[in-house]
């Protein structure tokens, strides 16, 4: 009789001290209250609490997300925009904050969602529909500091607010989509435009760069022209001084032959000795005493 009553001590003990072992991950902290009266703080690892008297609620410390839902907002210039945001906190892993965490507010995630939205509409309900979808980043920064200051007692960090989106009403949104078509088609204009002038201006620096070549073809041309003159001016002088009807006759010869023209020039003619004399010719006499041409 007796060895039973010890066996069933020796269970009864054994059994008391496991259902009294506690096991805290690294993701949690625990608040260890006794008799409905916080007791102690648990870090990771091992813990045992007395069981029955003792209780051992545990907190998930990580980052969480918390969605405001979208909710239909009416901004300063009388439109109604559907507006959805997200909340990112977590809750402190010190003893204070996770104390404040769970006796400082009831169902933490529900309280931060209605305060965003609260703020959400504080925020957008001052700026128009334009300015609410140019100025995200403004409303991020008054919401996250807006949240940082309402849950300081609450044992949370606030670690960003996201505006998931402002959409405006259907109608709103065409008439912004056209606008901005038109923007578009605008600046696509101005780009041709550009392009086009790009381009005339170029022809413009081409033809005018032709024009000074052909320019300075006819100053080359006008040139030689002086020169062949100046040649047939010593020619002249040279050879016609006095002889004006001998340079006439040659000037025919040399338009003659230039039209592959036959012409008849008298033998023993001025002419003659003039032309051999200026072709490097010159005459010999042959047996009968008559002049040859041979060419020097």
């Amino acid at each position: 009789m007796g060895n039973i009553v010890i066996t069933c001590i020796i269970i009864f003990v054994v059994l008391f001290f496991f259902s009294g072992i506690r096991i805290v991950r690294p993701t949690h902290r625990g608040l260890i209250e006794r008799l409905g009266k916080y007791n102690r703080f648990a870090m990771p690892g091992f813990h045992w609490i007395i069981p029955i008297i003792e209780r051992m609620f545990q907190v998930n410390i990580t980052e969480k997300m918390v969605n405001a839902e979208p909710q239909e907002i009416i901004t300063n210039d009388n439109l109604n925009a559907k507006v959805d945001g997200q909340v990112y906190f977590k809750i402190k892993d010190d003893e204070e904050g996770v104390k404040s965490s769970q006796y400082n507010v009831n169902n933490i995630e529900y309280q931060i969602v209605n305060l965003a939205r609260t703020t959400l509409r504080n925020i957008i309900g001052t700026l128009t529909l334009k300015s609410a979808n140019s100025e995200r980043s403004r409303i991020n920064k008054d919401l996250h500091v807006t949240l940082l200051q309402e849950t300081s007692n609450w044992g949370v960090e606030i670690i960003r607010t996201e505006l998931k989106e402002i959409e405006p009403p259907k109608d709103v949104q065409e008439t912004m989509n056209k606008i901005v078509k038109a923007e578009n088609e605008k600046i696509a204009a101005i780009d041709f435009a550009t392009a086009t002038e790009t381009k005339a201006d170029g022809e413009k620096r081409a033809e005018i760069r032709k024009a000074e070549g052909i320019k300075q073809a006819a100053i080359l041309r006008a040139e030689g022209d002086a020169q062949a003159i100046q040649l047939v001016n010593e020619a002249a002088e040279r050879y016609f001084i006095g002889n004006a009807q001998l340079l006439r006759r040659i000037q025919a010869v040399e338009t003659s032959l230039k039209d592959n023209a036959k012409i008849v020039v008298p033998e023993g003619t001025d002419l003659i000795n003039v032309i051999g004399e200026m072709g490097g010719i010159l005459p010999l006499k042959t047996k009968s005493g008559e002049e040859k041409s041979i060419k020097m």
